[in-house]
């Protein structure tokens, strides 16, 4: 997270207790500082003339709060990765298991999204490993395994009706993506393409495949399309191949994510749900979208 900024949004999704142990901790550190109520009993803003983020985020260890260390403030654009994000499941992973081949294609998954692996090389040997894979998989495999995360939805509608476009990029594939935006709420999508012969899937992948490089270049892109500073830009991801986004964003949050990303990342949820993302831009409850 980054450092020697003294601003932190904390969002409690255990009450009001565990936000007045936070606040005395950190009054404890920094003295004097301007605390403003985002919403009562679950987030506040914490400010102060100095201080250091990261000293402060230690004085704040053992407590359950989603932390930013960016001020509040109300963003234009949302770029979210899909799976384990928006969605809680891989989605790739789940499909494999239809072919009976999850434990070696997770553990692929597994790595890739470390870091551990290069994301294009290990997405094709994942895909190549479905090979003969009937269609009808992909939307049994939707139907029952796919989920929205607790928030999304909220989430996602919020930024939409108070004026942010919101973009779905994922590395994973263009059916699933194409049903969870529009679950979701989103304006757009982006993903790669699974390829099939007509009736089962062939074991390749279109190119050019949506890496790291591709969901930096949607940010960067969708936020000049807009007009947009990436200073009013927010990136959500869990994954290595989220990493880019993340950090070029005005608000780029970490979402339980991998080691890796959650240690770089200005904003995390550890704790709570996607509600967080829109806490840390100082948005209320009494502004939230909820679902129909």
């Amino acid at each position: 997270m980054e450092t020697n900024v003294p601003s932190l949004v904390l969002v409690s999704p255990s009450g009001e207790k565990v936000l007045e142990e936070a606040v005395a901790r950190l009054e404890a550190l920094w003295g004097d500082m301007a605390i403003s109520t985002i919403e009562a009993g679950e987030a506040v803003h914490l400010s102060a003339a100095t201080g250091d983020v990261e000293e402060a985020i230690s004085w704040l260890q053992g407590l359950p709060l989603d932390v930013s260390t960016k001020a509040p403030m109300r963003m234009g654009l949302v770029v979210a990765d899909m799976d384990s994000t928006i969605i809680g499941c891989e989605c790739l992973d789940e499909l494999a298991d239809f072919a009976g081949k999850k434990a070696e294609v997770s553990a692929i998954t597994e790595r890739a999204m470390a870091g551990e692996l290069d994301f294009e090389g290990a997405l094709t040997a994942r895909v190549a490993m479905l090979a003969g894979l009937p269609l009808t998989a992909l939307e049994d495999c939707y139907h029952a395994r796919v989920r929205l995360n607790p928030g999304a939805e909220i989430f996602i509608k919020t930024m939409a009706h108070l004026g942010a476009q919101c973009a779905l990029v994922s590395g994973g594939f263009t059916f699933f993506t194409s049903r969870v935006a529009a679950a979701a709420g989103f304006h757009s999508q982006r993903a790669n393409r699974l390829i099939d012969d007509g009736t089962h899937l062939t074991g390749q992948v279109g190119q050019p495949i949506l890496g790291k490089e591709a969901k930096l270049a949607a940010l960067k892109e969708d936020a000049a399309r807009l007009k947009l500073p990436l200073t009013h830009t927010l990136a959500i991801g869990d994954g290595a191949n989220d990493l880019m986004m993340i950090e070029a964003a005005g608000l780029g949050i970490a979402y339980y994510a991998k080691p890796i990303v959650a240690a770089r990342a200005p904003a995390r949820i550890d704790h709570g749900s996607l509600e967080s993302a829109l806490f840390f831009q100082g948005i209320s409850r009494n502004a939230f979208v909820r679902p129909a």
